[in-house]
């Protein structure tokens, strides 16, 4: 089983919208069985919390099914458990690496890191900026390349 994980900071905007997609990308190849996907944020604010509504709104919009989607924290044993840890910012990134006690042999990245042809690697949040449209863009763009990626390193 190949392991996902998505991070942003609280995780009710991006990451679960992250997961929520990326799901629906594995279930339309059919990779169910083959690909294991979460989500969770670097801070504990919204422990238990359902997407924020304008996540949910947006997933509804393009037909993603984000039932069951609630916000956890981080843990130092998704270092271990996930081949991929995915942030939306490089604030993400640099909160998940001091989880790092000893070796980790997740490929940690940024979700835009799989867009060659954006130079801007961070995905804006918009609990702050409001504009979920255009994350949803970026994240469909970005787990689109992901999963390509992970078809193309575990021959799936």
């Amino acid at each position: 089983m190949i392991n996902v994980l998505f991070v942003c900071l609280g995780n009710i905007c991006r990451s679960p919208m992250a997961e929520a997609m990326f799901r629906e990308l594995v279930k339309r190849e059919g990779l169910e069985h083959e690909v294991h996907v979460d989500s969770a944020g670097t801070g504990d604010w919204h422990v238990g919390s359902q997407p924020h509504e304008g996540t949910r709104n947006i997933l509804i919009k393009y037909n993603i099914d984000a039932e069951g989607l609630r916000a956890r924290q981080i843990r130092e044993s998704d270092l271990h458990d996930f081949q991929y840890i995915v942030g939306m910012d490089a604030s993400n990134v640099q909160n998940i690496e001091k989880l790092i006690k000893g070796k980790s042999s997740a490929h940690i990245v940024r979700l835009l890191d799989y867009v060659d042809e954006r130079q801007e690697k961070n995905i804006p949040d918009p609990y702050f900026t409001g504009n979920f449209e255009e994350t949803y863009e970026l994240v469909k763009i970005g787990c689109t390349n992901l999963l390509k990626e992970v078809r193309r390193n575990h021959n799936i």
